[in-house]
């Protein structure tokens, strides 16, 4: 059985705004995506004074879904397609954005405790310019192995857990599994050797099984490397298996699919196949915001309740 080749990528820490602290490990100089699964911020823990609370004006997407994972604390969603939803810790708000959307991100109430995992998934081709659309997924399945509580946010799971099938509807083969231990202790994850993985601490520790990579060469033996929040563990195709010890308390994000075969451009808030694509998307959102309603485009719209709070694109990298 193939033995687990370890690549630790340091996630980037930033602070977005109003005092919200991300660490992000997708994209990065090292890694770029993890099958379909092309952006990646842990947010928090962070808990807001009084007063204070996450708050994101409103901002465009294209070609890409986004996808809320809730651990502690409530955000409040709203988008351009008139949804309004509240999302609480175990539950995950997706939207797909397609040929376009905007929305809004605020904290209901000041005061909170937050912390989430907020990523974004990379539509396909055939899916890049699909209708906007939203969901939200209160309920998803659950169940215990190895000492763990284990949660299938997205994708098909079949291990020592049974068969599940998450209720997010996504566009290619991929998986995204929640991991968390009260006592910690050593368990193994059954993997899909045709689908490369990623691996983030959310909380505590944990020690993955294999051999680590260090400056591109592989270490000759295999023994337990070490990871905690802000690094972020990569394995290419091709284990089958993957053995975790965690800490007390600790809990792990993993994520995989397969390998991204199209070409694929990411700037700011959109993903699109060429930069044609994405300047295209900025000058539509630029043009709504000079309109402010009027006879602009209709591409993303307006967010209903958003007090008028809308985000400006960065000056693009290359030229029109």
């Amino acid at each position: 059985m193939s033995i687990p080749v370890i690549e630790r990528v340091a996630a980037r820490e930033s602070t977005l705004g109003e005092g919200l602290r991300i660490r992000r490990a997708l994209p990065t100089r090292e890694r770029r995506m993890v099958g379909a699964w092309c952006f990646l911020d842990h947010i928090g823990p962070i808990t807001f004074g009084p007063d204070e609370g996450m708050h994101v004006g409103a901002h465009p997407h294209t070609c890409l879904q986004t996808f809320t994972w809730m651990i502690e604390g409530e955000i409040r969603h709203r988008d351009s397609l008139g949804s309004d939803q509240l999302i609480r810790p175990g539950q995950v708000n997706l939207m797909t954005a397609g040929h376009g959307i905007s929305h809004t991100e605020d904290s209901p109430t000041g005061g909170q405790r937050v912390h989430a995992a907020q990523l974004w998934i990379a539509l396909p081709p055939a899916q890049a310019d699909r209708a906007p659309a939203f969901e939200h997924h209160a309920a998803l399945p659950t169940w215990q192995h190895g000492g763990c509580t284990c949660t299938l946010l997205a994708g098909r799971w079949r291990g020592p857990g049974g068969e599940h099938t998450a209720p997010t509807k996504v566009h290619t083969p991929l998986v995204g599994l929640d991991v968390c231990s009260a006592a910690g202790g050593d368990t193994v994850l059954p993997l899909r050797p045709d689908f490369e993985h990623g691996l983030l601490p959310l909380e505590g520790s944990v020690g993955i099984a294999g051999r680590e990579a260090t400056d591109g060469a592989e270490v000759a033996t295999s023994g337990i490397a070490h990871f905690a929040p802000g690094e972020f563990a990569y394995l290419a195709p091709g284990p089958e298996q993957l053995g975790l010890r965690l800490s007390p308390g600790a809990r792990v994000l993993l994520l995989g699919g397969e390998p991204w075969r199209d070409p694929i451009v990411m700037w700011w808030n959109f993903v699109g196949p060429s930069k044609a694509h994405v300047i295209q998307a900025q000058a539509d959102w630029e043009a709504e915001g000079e309109a402010a309603g009027a006879a602009a485009s209709p591409r993303f719209g307006a967010v209903p309740g958003g007090e008028g709070r809308r985000l400006h694109a960065p000056p693009l990298p290359w030229k029109a």
